[in-house]
């Protein structure tokens, strides 16, 4: 009797360490599932960083671009004024020269005629303008 009820204790006691080998199997399992969600919960969070600091990066890249692109049309614009005031001061120069060559040369010619002094006047208002 004493057997049976040894080898029945026997029994009673390695399904009760099935028992908690199965529970801790559970709590395991348990365990890794959570792990595993807090896993992809860490991962989706660097993955919404991630984008969140490249939205930032693309954003200033953007700015800094934009920034640039201004400056650069700023300069040319400045450019363009530069030159521009430089060729009206080379023409004002070279009307001036004209006016004094064109002096010049009714000066040394002494007509008698005040018509033939217009038409020379003319004539050379024509040359110039038509260079």
């Amino acid at each position: 009797m004493q057997s049976l009820k040894d080898r029945e204790d026997k029994i009673e006691g390695s399904l009760q360490m099935a028992e908690n080998a199965r529970k801790e199997m559970e709590l395991l399992k348990a365990d890794n599932e959570k792990l595993l969600n807090e896993a992809r919960a860490e991962r989706d969070k660097i993955l919404k960083e991630a984008k969140e600091i490249s939205d930032t990066i693309v954003a200033q890249a953007k700015q800094k671009a934009d920034i640039e692109g201004k400056r650069l049309i700023e300069s040319a614009q400045d450019s363009i004024n530069k030159e521009k005031e430089a060729a009206k001061a080379e023409i004002k120069e070279l009307v001036a020269a004209l006016s004094i060559e064109m002096a010049e040369k009714i000066l040394k010619k002494k007509f008698e005629n005040p018509a033939e002094q217009e038409q020379l006047v003319k004539d050379y208002l024509q040359n110039a303008t038509l260079n």
